[in-house]
């Protein structure tokens, strides 16, 4: 006998790199030797003292026990301090910040705490699976909304004006974009929030990218009315090197924090001390660290679109973030194929924006998360690819 899974899974499958990158450790396990340009996993460093101080603060035998849920005050004082620092947005530490263990977790939490079955969930098209996932876990219905290629993949905020918005309960949106590196800006974060308030549903920006190739980080919660219909996560993965320690918080009024607190504690026990410690730490970085690590992101940037200038695709320079969205030439008649073929006979995988919603059928997502020797290389292998493919075709 076989226990049959839950209903709630019945149309939730497993995350698209948790089956990818399998598949990649099987071919290098064959001496294949792929290349990874796909996923967006940091490979610099935290700053020396974030590490310090996690090795310092483990070294003490007091800090190995269970922590409160909502974090040790002075690490909600370091994200009030952060936040005023990076976007200029007032946050009390005490009521209006709930630190998170990675903010994939406080998809889950907000989902959890203020979606019913049936209540309508805004998710972006392209964009990250995990906000339609969790719905679906929590049986809520899926509206996706469109980002317009043709308006630098801008939300078309006169359809959503024009649609029935009376059932939506949360709105996702995530800006900087990924997977588009769309920017955000002050208009589109007012137009959102008043349309929010018309409609009664509540907005969750989904913002770790901002510091990254970014020359002008926003907040939504910097927007008059905010605090009303919106909250808003961030993270210390991609801005501080730190994917692996699983640090994030969200922000809001101190309502819908405690909301969300109800589902927290009641899942963990807290996070660990030493991690909160080098976060106070990471936080701290001067303007020039940032700067160092986007001079290492610039570089890889151009070695990418020289990748992708080989391939044929198209791209928008102005991207912002840890990756480089691109259109695949018109040549190409279905995306799968074009990845496959990449990975099969250059030994590189790049990410199929396919997996990310209908809009991305034509683009793929390279990331930049590799030092620039290993992407010089792939390059040398997309060379070697398409002379033998012209090689091939004669």
């Amino acid at each position: 006998m076989i226990v049959p899974q839950a209903h709630r899974l019945d149309n939730v499958k497993e995350y698209y790199f948790s089956k990818k990158l399998e598949e990649i450790r099987n071919m290098n396990s064959k001496g294949m030797d792929v290349i990874n340009l796909g996923i967006g996993n940091p490979d610099l460093s935290p700053s020396q003292e974030t590490i310090k101080a996690l090795h310092d603060s483990s070294q003490q035998s007091k800090n190995h026990g269970y922590q409160s849920y909502r974090g040790i005050p002075a690490l909600r004082e370091a994200m009030a301090r952060w936040y005023m620092r990076f976007y200029g947005v007032t946050l009390d530490p005490v009521s209006e910040i709930l630190p998170l263990i990675g903010s994939k977790e406080g998809i889950m939490h907000i989902s959890m705490a203020f979606l019913n079955p049936g209540d309508e969930v805004l998710v972006p098209n392209p964009g990250y699976p995990t906000y339609t996932s969790v719905s679906e876990l929590v049986g809520a219905r899926i509206r996706t909304y469109e980002l317009d290629e043709d308006q630098s993949w801008s939300i078309n905020l006169d359809q959503l004006k024009r649609d029935d918005l009376s059932r939506v309960k949360i709105m996702w949106i995530n800006f900087p974009n990924m997977p588009t590196g769309a920017r955000g800006s002050k208009s589109l974060f007012k137009e959102l929030i008043a349309l929010a308030r018309q409609h009664k549903f509540l907005i969750v920006n989904d913002n770790p990218y901002s510091l990254i190739l970014n020359d002008d980080p926003q907040s939504l919660l910097s927007m008059p009315g905010a605090e009303e219909v919106s909250l808003e996560m961030n993270s210390l993965s991609k801005s501080h090197n730190m994917a692996g320690w699983r640090m994030g918080w969200v922000s809001g009024r101190k309502d819908y924090i405690d909301t969300i607190l109800k589902c927290k504690s009641n899942v963990d026990s807290g996070m660990f001390l030493p991690i909160q410690h080098a976060a106070i730490e990471a936080m701290k970085n001067p303007s020039s660290w940032h700067q160092e690590q986007n001079q290492a992101y610039v570089s890889r940037r151009n070695l990418s679109w020289q990748l992708l200038d080989q391939l044929g695709c198209t791209y928008d320079r102005s991207q912002t973030g840890l990756f480089i969205w691109a259109k695949i030439p018109a040549s190409e008649p279905d995306l799968k194929t074009f990845v496959d073929k990449i990975l099969m006979e250059a030994k590189v995988f790049i990410t199929p924006g396919f997996i990310f919603g209908s809009k991305g059928a034509r683009h793929v997502r390279i990331s930049l998360c590799n030092k620039e020797a290993v992407i010089t290389e792939a390059l040398e292998r997309i060379k070697r690819h398409i002379t033998h493919i012209k090689v091939e075709e004669l």
